[in-house]
């Protein structure tokens, strides 16, 4: 059987994309995304909201669109895959860190965005068209 490894995610950026090309001319950037998810305990009726932080790695035209597009606080639609690395730091200490490689960007705008002029791009598509599309998107049950 096949194997799949697949992420996406709805999320804002937490910085400014920094882009840079390879010696081969090839651009790349990364991203910090931040995804929320709120709870409600069932005793005390509180809400509690948790933050994962993830890195978001993007190359070549989708590199160039988001260091174009995409600031601090955009939200965007991610789809890529999991990658796992390894590297040694500055200290010669071995290091392992898990990223995704985005293979899709979409730039989503915010109930109230529009005609604001936050979000000037619109909502932008680079690395192909998402299934459904934005709207789909606020119905999912997360």
């Amino acid at each position: 059987m096949a194997s799949v490894n697949k992420v996406i995610l709805v999320g804002n950026v937490g910085q400014n994309p920094e882009l840079r090309y390879l010696e081969s001319g090839v651009a790349t950037c990364g991203l910090r995304l931040a995804t929320s998810e709120t709870m409600t305990d069932r005793k005390t009726g509180d809400r509690t909201s948790r933050t994962e932080w993830h890195n978001v790695v993007l190359w070549r035209q989708t590199a160039e669109f988001a260091d174009k597009y995409v600031r601090t606080g955009s939200l965007v639609y991610i789809e890529g895959r999991l990658r796992t690395r390894s590297w040694t730091d500055k200290l010669g200490i071995e290091r392992q860190g898990t990223e995704i490689v985005a293979d899709q960007l979409q730039l989503l705008e915010r109930k109230g965005d529009a005609g604001t002029g936050k979000g000037d791009a619109g909502t932008g598509t680079q690395g192909g068209p998402v299934p459904g599309g934005a709207d789909d998107l606020k119905n999912i049950p997360f």
